[in-house]
């Protein structure tokens, strides 16, 4: 479900796709336990809203100028994108409750 990118291809896959649709952005590392544990509740939360967003990952680790570019000093950190734009931030894990919560409306918005 989820698109894998990095700082070559953010443009095609995030910034152009967000003019369509919402892009939630996942900035994580493979060594970030919170990470892992946010991955699949926020890839089945995607899976629920099929259609409505599309779910991208970023390594930092791999792709460390997008991390400068949105200024992310803590991991996870999740960003929605609209019209290339960041509409909605959100930073750590959460449980799937609270996680749904927050991309329901960051769509809604």
């Amino acid at each position: 479900m989820a698109t894998d990118v990095t700082d070559a291809s953010f443009q095609t896959d995030v910034i152009d796709r967000s003019t369509t649709h919402p892009v939630v952005v996942d900035l994580w590392a493979p060594w970030c336990g919170p990470c892992r544990t946010l991955g699949p509740i926020l890839e089945q939360v995607a899976t629920d809203m099929v259609g409505r967003l599309k779910l991208v990952k970023v390594n930092v680790d791999d792709s460390p100028r997008l991390q400068q570019r949105f200024g992310v000093q803590s991991i996870p950190t999740l960003l929605v994108m609209r019209a290339g734009k960041v509409t909605s931030r959100q930073v750590g894990a959460a449980p799937a409750a609270a996680l749904r919560s927050w991309v329901e409306q960051a769509l809604a918005t």
